[in-house]
């Protein structure tokens, strides 16, 4: 997936992009679902492939007890530098405006959302 098909990643899996100076007021007006923040960067290797494993099964990833927000970390130095990131991709969970945690690098789709499901009974979030 390269600079030009990433508009085509987000037409097939659509999720508001953020950037960090409107993270903290999208998450502290949360509803009750988990809210992945996912972090990625124009031609880089591992983002490309958790987008294709994403859109290979997108009714796993498009749930109504989660929402999705990204940021391309190349536009939003901000972002990379808030969140500490080493290496992209990476996902954050929130849930209520609380961070839950983090999965990166990408673990391939069963351990991705599993480790969302466990947040998902942990936190008791839902659509």
């Amino acid at each position: 997936m390269s600079d030009s098909t990433v508009p085509e990643f987000f037409a097939h899996f659509p999720m508001p992009k953020i950037t960090s100076g409107e993270l903290d007021a999208d998450l502290a007006a949360d509803d009750n679902r988990i809210a992945i923040l996912f972090l990625w960067g124009r031609d880089c290797p591992n983002c490309d492939i958790a987008k294709r494993q994403m859109l290979l099964t997108p009714d796993r990833f498009q749930r109504p007890d989660v929402r999705w927000l990204h940021d391309n970390v190349y536009d939003d130095p901000k972002m990379a530098t808030r969140f500490g990131l080493h290496g992209i991709p990476a996902f954050f969970l929130f849930h209520r405006g609380k961070k839950l945690g983090r999965i990166s690098p990408w673990p391939g789709t069963d351990a991705f959302m599993a480790a969302v499901e466990n947040q998902i009974a942990l936190t008791g979030a839902s659509a």
